[in-house]
């Protein structure tokens, strides 16, 4: 069984190093009658398919699965309720862990997270100088409901 152990950061652009290799991601959400998330993602040329269980701290279940890039575009396109979430990717490491740095796009355009995976969630980590306000549990940063209600409406 997967579980993914992640908590999501606010950033200060001011203190934030240099960017380099990012990627973009695209992603919808199909929609399910309870609190499972069923994300469709297109990451440059691959595609996945990620089945989420309700969170509990920061902590959740996981299945993700590689699918054909043609099914993710056309599930993108006919499955997927409301608008995407579209995004650049950077990754930065940072005394032992890696950080995933998103800069959103579109309906979320100025919204910038930072997350880390985590081991456990009692697991120590260090605080980068950018890393601001903790934002794990505010559901209003979940990337499945920044599709319902986008960053800049808010």
């Amino acid at each position: 069984m997967g579980v993914e152990i992640e908590r999501k950061f606010l950033i200060d652009e001011t203190k934030l190093p240099t960017l380099q290799n990012g990627y973009t991601i695209k992603q919808g959400y199909i929609q399910t009658i309870d609190h499972t998330t069923v994300r469709i993602r297109v990451r440059g040329q691959e595609a996945f398919l990620t089945i989420k269980g309700k969170s509990q701290g920061a902590s959740r279940l996981e299945f993700e699965y590689p699918i054909p890039l043609n099914d993710a575009e056309e599930m993108l396109t006919n499955l997927c309720h409301a608008s995407r979430v579209e995004k650049t990717r950077y990754l930065i490491e940072y005394e032992g862990h890696t950080w995933e740095v998103d800069i959103f796009e579109g309906s979320n355009k100025g919204l910038m997270i930072a997350e880390i995976e985590l081991e456990s969630e009692k697991e120590v980590f260090s605080l980068p100088e950018w890393v601001t306000k903790e934002v794990t549990e505010d559901i209003r940063y979940f990337n499945a409901n920044l599709v319902e209600r986008p960053y800049t409406s808010w």
